[in-house]
């Protein structure tokens, strides 16, 4: 529980010396993102790692999610009401800068999922060494049934997940469990909630950048578990049957035939998303996921960025801002996409969101090269 001295900061730092404890400070909001929560996380990851007193760092959530993503209200409502997209575009590049610097941040980074990850919380935890899931985490992307795509690199991490399990969660937004995220390598370890106190105590006294010793404290709190039996990574055979088909067009048709011999519980799921999500965040996302498949996290987010500004000055559709009016804001559920069906989206659309943005005053997303030029993700078990 926040004390009364922290309960209105949006993110509460604690730790020894060696060892940071970044905490997620807005329970009622489910800890999404504020532009100056990733502005401070951004700030703290950069010094933290120019200081060799420090080992690790430790991220968490407070209350029952570990972060729900990105405050794309608040960027939507500054879209709409204030036209202000170069406001809204900031927020975007400070967050994707915050993915790399994380991606390849020399100091060791644990991210404690025990509860709710979804868009811009992945991430923040994603990118970093370590990720622990629980039984009570509860991961999706959701973003192309709210007229948005995945992004914060996404498309370099969904892409290097088994077959084309990526593609299947990218698009069709199924909701993982700790099992599940461990199974496909989202997470790199499974600790049961009530082990949690003990284990960060544990990791409290780490003195040393050394991961295969941090690794090795996880280890010991760390349990294998089984997937539940109707968990949709049991049919991967299906999933890259299905999803490794070359338009949305093909991947759709592929599941109703599917369906047809049979449809299990994820698979009417997965066709009923397809059928209910933005046609044009559809197209956008699998290009982006095929395209991360051959480029590495810098180009992805620099790709990603494009993308985001282009969804923001709404020239070929507006499903950016209906998704946030539909889904948070007056909450019917009933967004309107436009384009409404897929055979209206054309490639010359999809190609604009992949193009720079012709606006004065707008730049591309800039990363400089850093000094660990191995993604922390590329050293796990993804």
């Amino acid at each position: 529980m926040a004390s009364a001295s922290t309960k209105n900061q949006e993110i509460i730092v604690d730790g020894t010396s060696s060892v940071r404890t970044l905490v997620l400070n807005r329970p009622q909001q489910l800890n999404a993102l504020s532009y100056q929560m990733i502005s401070n996380l951004l700030e703290k990851f950069v010094s933290y790692e120019d200081d060799p007193s420090v080992k690790l760092v430790i991220l968490k959530g407070q209350g029952r999610a570990f972060c729900s993503g990105g405050d794309l209200l608040s960027v939507a409502q500054i879209g709409t009401t204030e036209g202000r997209w170069d406001v809204c575009s900031k927020y975007f590049r400070v967050e994707y800068t915050l993915n790399y610097i994380m991606a390849t941040n020399e100091t060791p980074q644990v991210s404690i999922l025990n509860g709710i990850i979804m868009g811009g919380g992945t991430g923040i935890s994603i990118h970093g060494r370590f990720r622990i899931a629980t039984e009570k985490t509860y991961f999706a992307m959701p973003e192309t049934t709210r007229g948005i795509f995945p992004v914060v690199g996404a498309s370099y991490f969904l892409s290097k997940l088994p077959g084309f399990f990526g593609e299947y969660i990218g698009l069709t937004g199924p909701r993982l469990d700790g099992a599940e995220m461990l199974a496909c390598g989202l997470a790199t370890h499974f600790v049961p909630s009530k082990a949690l106190p003990s284990l960060e105590k544990e990791l409290s006294k780490v003195d040393t950048l050394d991961p295969s010793v941090i690794c090795a404290m996880i280890d010991w709190f760390a349990q294998k578990v089984p997937l539940m039996d109707n968990s949709a990574y049991h049919r991967l055979d299906v999933i890259n049957r299905c999803f490794s088909r070359r338009t949305i067009e093909e991947i759709l048709s592929a599941l109703e035939n599917e369906a047809e011999h049979g449809a299990d519980a994820w698979l009417s799921k997965a066709i009923k998303s397809l059928n209910s999500a933005s046609p044009i965040s559809l197209k956008i996302c699998l290009r982006s996921i095929r395209e991360g498949r051959v480029q590495g996290l810098d180009k992805c987010l620099i790709r990603e960025y494009r993308m985001s500004c282009h969804a923001l000055l709404e020239k070929f559709s507006q499903d950016f801002y209906e998704g946030a009016r539909a889904i948070m804001l007056d909450k019917d559920k009933s967004p309107k996409w436009k384009p409404s069906k897929l055979e209206l989206v054309s490639e010359e659309m999809v190609d604009h969101y992949f193009s720079k943005v012709d606006k004065e005053g707008w730049r591309d997303l800039e990363l400089s090269p850093r000094k660990n030029s191995i993604y922390n993700l590329a050293k796990t078990r993804l």
